[in-house]
């Protein structure tokens, strides 16, 4: 019996050992992972918040225009100011940088996609032209850019006609290879041009970038 007790002994011995040894194995490993992880896991964070912060750039705005389109029905009039809206929209002027409407936008053609819409000749009459719609936007965008003293009217010229989008003498005629809108950005800082439309208004925004 007492061989027997002993024999018990001895095994319960050896179990309770190899588990506590392989409970302590377990636990370091499992203790080492998580350090593990947490270390890779902060790092991904770090990273993640310096890309947020360097994505996302705080933008100010400005000053913003807005001008009714009273000509609602005109198809090809809402055609030329969307196509516009779309070349000016997002586009940065850079600090000493001068702004040229004519060059940003470019020639009226239908290859680009414009129609014919009212415009003014030189001697105040009503023609058809590619494009027709261009200068109620390079107006709107005289107007946000007058707002900002730090930006500096280079070329502006009236229509030979006075147009019932915004007060007599704050109107910006463009005709690209003949008269153009340019302003000069002397902040010491970038600024962008947001520019879109609806069937009744077009809205232009500058912010600070």
């Amino acid at each position: 019996m007492k061989k027997i007790f002993l024999t018990i002994l001895i095994i319960c011995f050896f179990i309770t050992g190899c588990s506590n040894d392989t409970s302590q194995k377990n636990s370091s490993y499992s203790a080492s992972r998580t350090s593990e992880n947490n270390y890779t896991n902060s790092n991904n964070n770090n990273i993640s918040i310096n890309n947020i912060q360097e994505e996302k750039k705080e933008e100010i705005e400005l000053s913003s225009f807005s001008t009714k389109i009273y000509t609602p029905n005109d198809s090809a009039r809402q055609n030329n100011i969307t196509i516009t809206c779309s070349k000016l929209n997002g586009i940065v002027i850079k600090s000493g940088e001068t702004f040229s409407f004519c060059n940003t936008v470019g020639k009226a053609t239908p290859e680009a996609g414009y129609q014919k819409a009212d415009i003014f000749d030189k001697n105040g009459n009503t023609i058809k032209g590619y494009g027709g719609g261009n200068c109620q936007i390079s107006s709107t965008l005289y107007n946000a850019v007058l707002a900002i003293p730090s930006l500096v009217v280079i070329e502006r010229h009236e229509h030979s006609k006075k147009v019932y989008y915004v007060p007599q003498g704050k109107d910006a005629a463009v005709a690209y290879g003949s008269i153009d809108f340019k302003f000069r950005n002397d902040n010491n800082f970038s600024i962008k041009i947001y520019a879109s439309n609806t069937r009744d208004n077009i809205f232009v925004k500058i912010v600070q970038i």
